[in-house]
This record gives C-alpha cells, sequence and structure tokens, in this order.
C-alpha cells in the first residue's frame, strides 16, 4: 500500500540531471508547473511528454519507477476526472446515468484535467527523485535567502520543508512494519468497503502518530545537542555554483515553455 509511494525518495545517480545546481532545478519546477496550466489543447501536453521522457531518460531513472508514484494519487485522479466529466455542460450528451449526463464537453475537459494533474505529480516528483535532502535544503535557503532582509527566517524554512520531505520515506516505513504486525495479529486491512477499511486503518494511524512524535522529538534532541543554532555564521564544505549544464537546463526549459505558450495560438 504504502511503498508504492516515491513523494520524498531520492535515488542516487550521477546523471547529469543528478548534477544540476539545486537551485535551478527548482527553479525549473517552477516554471515548468506554471507551465502547464498555459496549455489550452492537448496538442500542448506533447511538448511536456516530450520534456518529462528527455528528463527521464537523461537521469536514468526506471519510468516504472516514476509511474509507481502516481498509484497512491489515483484515487485523487478518479475523483478530479469523474467531476469535471459529470459537471461540465455543453456539447453533445453521450451517456445519462440518472439526473448526471456525460457530454463531449465534459468528456474532453475531464480527460484534460486529469493529464495535467498526471504532468504535474510526475514533473515535481522528478525534483525530489534527483536531489539530496542536503542540496535541497542549500537550494531552497538560496533562494529565499533574498526575503531574510524582511525577516523572513529563510535557513528555518528550507530545514522545515527537507526535514518534512525527508520524514515521508521514514514514515512509510515504520507503516510498513506497523502494518504487518497488526496483520499478523489478524487486522484486515484489504477487505469490505471503503468505510470499514477507513476504520480499520485507526490501528494502524494512531501507532504512526506516536512513532512520528516520538522521531521527531529524538531529532530536536540530536540537533540540540550538536549545539545548532539555525544559519547563523554556518559554513558548507560545498558551495553552490552554476555551471555550463545548468544553463544548458534553462536554455531547454526556456524553448519548451516558449513552444507551450506559443501553442496556444495554433489551430490543432
Amino acid at each position: 500500500m504504502f511503498r508504492n509511494i516515491t513523494i520524498g525518495q531520492y535515488v542516487p545517480g550521477d546523471s547529469a540531471i543528478h548534477k544540476l545546481d539545486p537551485r535551478v532545478k527548482i527553479i525549473i519546477t517552477f516554471i515548468f508547473i506554471i507551465a502547464i496550466f498555459f496549455i489550452n489543447k492537448f496538442s500542448g501536453y506533447i511538448f511536456a511528454m516530450l520534456y518529462l521522457w528527455l528528463v527521464i531518460r537523461i537521469s536514468k531513472i526506471p519510468f516504472s519507477y516514476v509511474l509507481k508514484g502516481l498509484r497512491p494519487v489515483i484515487v485523487i485522479l478518479l475523483l478530479t476526472v469523474s467531476l469535471n466529466m459529470f459537471f461540465t455542460p455543453g456539447g453533445t450528451v453521450l451517456y445519462t446515468l440518472g439526473p448526471l449526463k456525460i457530454t463531449s464537453a465534459g468528456l474532453k475537459f475531464a480527460v484534460f484535467m486529469g493529464l495535467r494533474l498526471i504532468f504535474l505529480i510526475i514533473g515535481t516528483s522528478l525534483l525530489t527523485l534527483t536531489t539530496s535532502p542536503i542540496s535541497l535544503t542549500d537550494g531552497i535557503e538560496h533562494i529565499l535567502k533574498p526575503f531574510s532582509k524582511i525577516g523572513v527566517p529563510a535557513h528555518e524554512l528550507a530545514m522545515m520543508m527537507t526535514i518534512a520531505l525527508r520524514f515521508i520515506p521514514t514514515l512509510i516505513e515504520e507503516a510498513e512494519k506497523i502494518m504487518k504486525a497488526q496483520m499478523a495479529r489478524g487486522a484486515d486491512f484489504e477487505s469490505g468497503n471503503i468505510v470499514n477499511r477507513a476504520r480499520g486503518l485507526v490501528p494502524l494511524l494512531v501507532p504512526l502518530f506516536i512513532s512520528a512524535f516520538r522521531r521527531a522529538d529524538e531529532l530536536a534532541i540530536a540537533m540540540e545537542s550538536r549545539c545548532y543554532r539555525g544559519g547563523h555564521n554556518r559554513t558548507r564544505m560545498k558551495k553552490l555554483e552554476v555551471h555550463t549544464r545548468d544553463y544548458a537546463a534553462l536554455f531547454i526549459t526556456g524553448v519548451i515553455v516558449v513552444l507551450i505558450v506559443w501553442n496556444r495560438s495554433w489551430a490543432w
């Protein structure tokens, strides 16, 4: 159940995508997310698909592993598609289910929104899959550093976001252990309807929350015992530098964004 969650996971590698500056990867991810919302026709998704395919191939991450990250959100995908399909008026009525009607415009818009959600999930997951937690922290901190002049705690925010992402795989592993222990004691998480399955998760969620609070407390004690004082006067062994490959990645991303925006005026 939980092993399919890839959010927060990091896949070590030596590819060009892994070597990119984390600041550049964060900026590229935000640019890609914004570009996805500029797509207003199906042909625009062709450029986004080619871009993601190129990134996955260069990063050498198995395509099946990337798609595995969609399984935990399949319910959200189905819900989004269903709501848009039944409640979007216009076009020819294709099917009637009581008071609900599926129209050609609703079906088209539902598929369109489903693809948008899929591309957003894959695009954002590639950031954590190819960036280590330490690099991600440094990248977020450097991006937020200009806002520290107006009182924004850049280092603390970056640390909090990275710890939250880093705890996801840990909690997933912990949930798997608790689930196996509960199943060994006769717990059933698979049979029954949705309500029964939700009730069956209670014996899993309570110890999981207790474990999460315990780990957070242990992490706080460990940081205090090492005299952690935030980002003040902090030094780094590796300084972030922008190289030629980073500019090349920004250029390729810019070309894709231009094509996506230009596609809005195309007839097809």
